[in-house]
């Protein structure tokens, strides 16, 4: 197995979007494994002709997202991302639905709001 990227310069999305969202849906479908030893920054931006600064935020975002882990001087590494995912997934939606409440929504009203949202995001 290895990471196969494929960076459209013409889309929509920027250049370290497209990167986190490949690798992203990766580790997530289980095409690269739990453990799964990234390139490093300066060596997938030479891979992809991009520069560092993008590779490195596709990277932080999918850190901060649980996607990956950075081990120090060891290398960054495909995490358990589904448990990370899910749990960010549930603290978002505990904060929506407080917000929403407080702004007087029905149960109705807020849940209309994030199937709205969802049907945006996914399409």
């Amino acid at each position: 197995m290895t990471l196969k990227l494929r960076i459209d310069q013409g889309a929509a999305e920027a250049p370290y979007e497209q990167v986190r969202a490949q690798i992203s849906e990766q580790a997530r479908s289980g095409a690269l494994p739990v453990g799964y030893k990234l390139p490093t920054v300066r060596g997938l931006a030479e891979t992809l002709s991009l520069a560092a600064n993008t590779v490195a935020k596709a990277y932080k975002a999918l850190e901060a997202d649980g996607v990956i882990e950075t081990r120090g001087r060891n290398g960054t590494f495909v995490a358990a991302a589904g448990g990370a995912a899910e749990q960010k997934a549930a603290e978002a939606a505990a904060a929506y639905a407080a917000q929403a409440r407080r702004l007087g929504l029905d149960r109705a009203a807020a849940l209309a709001a994030v199937q709205d949202a969802v049907r945006a995001a996914y399409s």
